[in-house]
This record gives structure tokens, sequence and C-alpha cells, in this order.
């Protein structure tokens, strides 16, 4: 089985290319046998929670049943607390890195369900709002079955665009950016193999087509934020305005490095 293809470090063009661009795929990629053990983990937690969408496993890296409605697997939370990725992610949000969410993102065959174009930041309580999602590949994430695309440069200037709502069945999130709001045209799809990984900047716009091919599309985005921000839980109130539910006020959080800079953030809350 190969191994980590670097050590987890961006290069200075990598580095320079998440700020210009506001996204990147690093050289760095996870081992075969990592993949494997998140492709076992994703099945088991599948099997588990049989009334949820496979696209809206949200918090899946907390073992047991959470207040999300969710039941988890630890699987999750070791690859978010890999040193690799943290330091990466340190490289771009600064040293001091707070884990913060984990969401697996798994299209099945044939019918998995589109992800509108929107912003990460519209949903959460973050303040100042800051974070940057690291998008792990579980399986070949391809066109042909609805990869992850992007809005180059959509992250500046650093603002929030209206979202609208609609009531559809048939997506991930029922909220979305209006199309008049930026241009398609320069649309990039990010096709990454199992093991690659992509990182995006919380104000990025970005979404997914359908899978309407044979083949399963899964992906894990793992939030991490820096510790100059404040995980605010009163901000937004537990529900489902989103298209699943979530409940922030129990949302456990892990200091990977440095320090909670703002002295707000809770650090025992939704801990066993």
């Amino acid at each position: 089985m190969k191994g980590e293809s670097m050590n987890g470090l961006l290069s200075r063009k990598e580095v320079g290319h998440y700020q210009s661009e506001g996204f990147v795929v690093p050289q760095f990629r996870l081992s075969d046998d990592r993949i494997e053990c998140l492709r076992q983990a994703l099945d088991r937690v599948i099997h588990d929670n049989p009334n949820t969408r496979p696209e809206q496993l949200v918090s899946v890296h907390i073992a047991g049943q959470t207040s999300e409605g969710v039941r988890g697997n630890e699987a999750f939370l070791e690859v978010a607390c890999d040193p690799n990725l943290v330091q990466m992610v340190s490289q771009l949000i600064g040293s001091d890195v707070i884990l913060w969410g984990c969401q697996s993102f798994c299209k099945p065959p044939g019918d998995g369900m589109k992800v509108p174009w929107h912003q990460d930041g519209h949903y959460w309580p973050i303040r100042p709002l800051a974070t940057c999602t690291v998008w792990v590949a579980i399986d070949d994430s391809l066109i042909e079955n609805g990869c992850l695309r992007v809005i180059p440069k959509s992250h500046q200037p650093p603002h929030l665009l209206p979202h609208l709502k609609e009531n559809r069945a048939d997506v991930v999130l029922n909220q979305r950016i209006a199309d008049s709001q930026f241009n398609l045209a320069t649309a990039i799809d990010i096709e990454l193999q199992a093991g690659q990984l992509s990182m995006h900047d919380v104000y990025m716009i970005h979404g997914s087509n359908a899978n309407h091919s044979p083949r399963r599309r899964a992906g894990l985005a793992i939030r991490y934020m820096p510790g100059t921000s404040h995980f605010d839980r009163q901000l937004i109130k537990t529900g489902d305005d989103v298209g699943y539910t979530v409940d922030f006020s129990t949302r456990p959080l892990w200091l990977m490095h440095g320090e909670d800079k703002t002295g707000k953030n809770n650090f025992q809350i939704g801990h066993a």
C-alpha cells in the first residue's frame, strides 16, 4: 500500500494559490490504507443511519448518537486530527487551529443529490467568520459522479451574498445563491482521485452536480477555524433550516494547535 505522498507542508506556490483563488489542491495525499479505513467507517455510518440521506451525514466524527441525529465513527475524528492536515491548515489560517466540524457528503450512484451554489459561512455561527475546509476524496471524485465545483476568486472581497431559500427534497441544501450574483462560466470542476484533497475558504462559492452515474462519490469535509474566532453557540438556533438538522449548541470543539486567542470558546461542551 502507498503511504502519504509528502509530509503535510504546503509549498509557497500552493499557499499563494489558496490566497488568490480561494482554494488549492495540494500535492499531499492520504495513504491507501487510510482511505480504505475511511471507506469502511463510512459504510458503517450509512448502515447505522438508515433514515438519513448519505449526503447529509453531519458530525460523522462524533461516535455515538448526537443531538443532530447522526451516529458517527471515531475514524473520521482520527483523520481530522492528522498532524499533516493540521499543519497545512495552520499555513492558511494561522498557528492557532480549532476543529469544529466534520461532515460526509456521499452521493449514491444513480440518485446522488445536487449541492446548490452556496457559501459555507452563510450557515455557520463563527465570528469573525473564518474557516478552512479540507475536502478529502474517499472515492474518486469526477465530473461524471458529481465532483466539487468552485468559482475561483469568489472569496474576495470577503462578504456573504444573499441566499434564496427553496423547499426542495432533491438537493442537499435548501438555500442557494441566485445565479445573477456570480459568473457560472468561470466555474472549475475539482476532480480528485481517492486520497487526494482540496482546501477552500469559508467565503468561496461552490457546489456540485447530481450523481447520475453508476459510481458512488463520497467525500469528507473537515472544518477548521482559527483561534482568533469565536464559535458562538447562541448565534444560530437548532433546526433544519439548511435542509437537515444542525445543533451548534452541543457541537464539540477540539484545540488542534496553539491556543484559543478569544478566550470565549468552550472545549467541554459536547464531549463525553
